[in-house]
Parts: structure tokens; C-alpha cells; sequence
């Protein structure tokens, strides 16, 4: 039996894949750095930035912890103005306005779910931003059935900064790589953050 073909690109390995095919993929930390990790999706094992205080079971608000866990991706955003075309992905995706934003408040009801901006909320992330890190979001939804206030909120796929510098409770990849991987992540993907 033959093995597939692996192409390596920019010290990202990618194996064969189709459009959605892809059931499970997993983020785990690189030893020595909890910070930084790979996310392995069927073939393709590709870096990433993982949170400021690494992957932890007890994830709480503004502690900067990646979750642990396995999540269902369900969909997300794009900045329109930063791709001309929708990015190619089963997943559901829209294009993301400038008043959109994310409720990190967990005093407030629609704490961890989207919200307009300006908000009533006593804190909320924008989410069209000038570092281009939300570009391209997924949804990864963590605590969102149901929603503990203050367990930790907008829990994403993103964009990584230059250097795979931490997020704060994020995976994040780099933008070639997130857009080559959406195409292959459907609503029956999972996400395990963790070994």
C-alpha cells in the first residue's frame, strides 16, 4: 500500500485532504513551551499559537488558558474589506461588520455570545480589528451550551501574531495555513484542545 503524498511548506507539513473531510483534528503543546503547539489535522501537522498561560480543565476569564476539551467549530467571521472573495470553507462564515463585537462581560446576559457595538455591556471585544489577528475567525465554541459566566469567553480559530506570540486563550495559526485548513473543517469537525 502506497503512503499519501506529504508536501512541506514554510516548516508546515500538509498530507492529501478534500473539502470538509476532516473529523477530528487536535492541538497539542509543544513540549517544553505551553504556549506554542501543532495542530494535527489528518495528515497535516501545522504550528500554532496556543494561550498566554498555556491549555488548562479549569478555564476562567481572563486567565489567558487555551481550554481543554473537544469542541464543534460552529462557523465564523471574515473581514471582507481584507478578502475579496469568501474564504472556501463547508462551515457556515459571514462577513464580519464594524460594529460587531463579542461579550466578555459575565455579569452581563449575553455574556460569551456576539453583540453590536457600541454595547451596553460593561466589556466586549471588537471583533473588526486593525492587527488583523480576528481577519478570519472560527467560532469554537467553548461554554456556549450551557453559558457559565465567567468561565471564559470568544474562544476562537484565528489569525496568529508574527512569531506565534500567545493569544489569550485562542488557537491561532498562521493565515495561509488557517484558509488551506477551513477548507477542510465542516460542521461535523471537532477540535481537541490538549493530549
Amino acid at each position: 500500500m502506497r503512503r499519501p503524498q506529504v508536501a512541506k511548506r514554510n516548516g508546515t507539513t500538509w498530507g492529501p485532504g478534500k473539502v470538509g473531510a476532516l473529523g477530528l483534528v487536535r492541538v497539542r503543546p509543544l513540549p517544553g513551551d505551553a504556549t506554542r503547539g501543532t495542530l494535527i489535522a489528518g495528515g497535516s501537522v501545522i504550528p500554532c499559537a496556543l494561550g498566554r498561560s498555556g491549555i488548562t480543565s479549569r478555564k476562567r476569564e481572563g486567565d489567558g488558558a487555551s481550554p481543554r476539551g473537544v469542541f464543534r467549530l460552529r462557523g465564523g467571521f471574515y473581514r471582507p474589506d481584507r478578502f475579496t472573495v469568501r474564504p472556501v470553507s463547508p462551515l457556515p462564515l459571514r462577513a464580519t461588520r464594524r460594529d460587531d463585537g463579542w461579550c466578555d462581560a459575565p455579569q452581563d446576559r449575553r455574556y460569551n455570545r456576539p453583540i453590536r457595538l457600541p454595547s451596553t455591556a460593561a466589556s466586549a471585544e471588537q471583533l473588526w480589528r486593525d492587527d488583523g489577528l480576528y481577519d478570519l475567525v472560527i467560532d469554537l465554541d467553548y461554554n456556549r451550551g450551557p453559558i457559565r459566566p465567567g468561565r471564559g469567553s470568544a474562544i476562537f480559530l484565528h489569525i496568529a501574531r508574527s512569531g506565534y506570540r500567545p493569544t489569550e486563550g485562542c488557537v491561532a495559526l498562521k493565515p495561509a495555513d488557517l484558509l488551506r485548513l477551513l477548507r477542510r473543517l465542516g460542521p461535523r469537525t471537532r477540535m481537541k484542545i490538549g493530549r
